[in-house]
């Protein structure tokens, strides 16, 4: 099911549940019985309210940061690959042309095997580390040579070689990730059905506003869990993180 769609259904079925629960409870309670309560309820509500908001803003942004790592990561990732090739077209054949093929191959490894391994959570195989071995082994074998800018050459594609490496490491352990740890997703969950539950508490003569309010206070909270839930892989979900930063790359390296 598109996301988009699931979050619609969650967030409206958040609101018929809650609004049909409001109205229920002053069907079974008077309103103003409980809206004698109703200062000491909004100070406390105040208090469990606004620590849930604390959380949840430090959760969406430390995910936010997280997907623009990945993305930061990736553009790295393939940028440093072209550099390598980049600082490579300096050093003799054989090891110009065998840089630039293996870089290549990279590229479509990481494109075509590794990335939809990454999007079904699955654990990345092939063969991306052997091709960057392989991609070591070229630079370091090189043949030898007096001439500075050669070996400065030489040099920067071992740099880069290096940066496309950690790149790939960090983005390989952020796609091995667990996401929100469960005790952060326990708190979400009960922070936000004591907010809720406070909400009922308030009472009033108004059944209208009062339905309309406890909905939308929960269909909101729905839906800023629903996009922690989605954001919490930078590679699945509504993150999604892209390997367009490799067909690019692939489109500088042909």
């Amino acid at each position: 099911m598109d996301i988009y769609l699931q979050g619609i259904l969650w967030v409206l079925g958040a609101a018929i549940v809650s609004g049909g629960l409001t109205a229920l409870l002053h069907r079974r309670t008077s309103g103003d019985g409980r809206s004698i309560g109703n200062e000491a309820t909004s100070a406390v509500f105040t208090i469990v309210a606004g620590l849930h908001a604390v959380l949840v803003a430090f959760v969406l942004i430390s995910l936010f940061d997280a997907t623009n790592a990945a993305h930061d990561g990736a553009q790295q990732e393939a940028n440093a690959l072209v550099a390598v090739t980049w600082a490579g077209d300096s050093l003799p054949d054989p090891t110009k042309s065998k840089i630039h093929e293996l870089a290549r191959r990279y590229a479509t490894t990481v494109r075509d095997q590794e990335w939809p391994q990454m999007r079904q959570e699955q654990a990345v195989t092939g063969p991306g580390a052997q091709q960057l071995a392989q991609l070591h082994d070229a630079i370091t074998e090189a043949a030898s040579t007096d001439d500075e800018w050669l070996k400065d050459r030489k040099t920067e594609a071992a740099n880069q070689l290096w940066t496309v490496y950690q790149a790939r490491q960090t983005r390989l352990d952020a796609a091995d990730g667990s996401g929100v740890n469960t005790v952060v997703w326990l708190a979400l969950i009960i922070g936000a059905l004591m907010s809720v539950a406070f909400a009922y508490l308030f009472g009033g003569t108004r059944i209208i506003r009062h339905v309309l309010t406890v909905a939308l206070f929960a269909a909101t909270i729905t839906l800023v869990l629903y996009a922690i839930y989605q954001m919490q892989s930078p590679f699945t979900g509504g993150a999604n993180v892209d390997p367009e930063a490799f067909s690019d790359a692939l489109s500088r390296l042909s």
